[in-house]
């Protein structure tokens, strides 16, 4: 099978911005600590703006590589889906 579609950067972009999305909060509270008042904070702030910027990016490589090579896109849809929910999964599970 022909892999080469994972290369471009619309396919890729969405997985590291859910490993961002992921990882962020945890280097935010190493480096600053815990917020004292409550509130979001800015962590919370780039995780929502990670969170919506991969819902376009997801649904612009649908759009310009679905027709092209839809087997490809697929499977590289279902990891970018993937990756979405692992990273939407702690505030859900944690009901922060």
């Amino acid at each position: 099978m022909d892999f080469t579609l994972i290369k471009k950067p619309l396919a890729s972009l969405p997985i590291v911005m859910s490993v961002g999305a992921l990882t962020l909060p945890w280097i935010w509270l190493l480096v600053f600590g815990p917020d004292p008042s409550g509130d979001e904070g800015g962590a919370a702030h780039i995780w929502q703006l990670f969170m919506v910027g991969q819902v376009f990016v997801i649904a612009f490589f649908a759009v310009v590589y679905l027709p092209q090579k839809p087997k490809q896109a697929l499977i590289i849809l279902a990891a970018q889906i993937a990756a979405f929910l692992a990273a939407a999964a702690p505030v859900f599970l944690l009901e922060l």
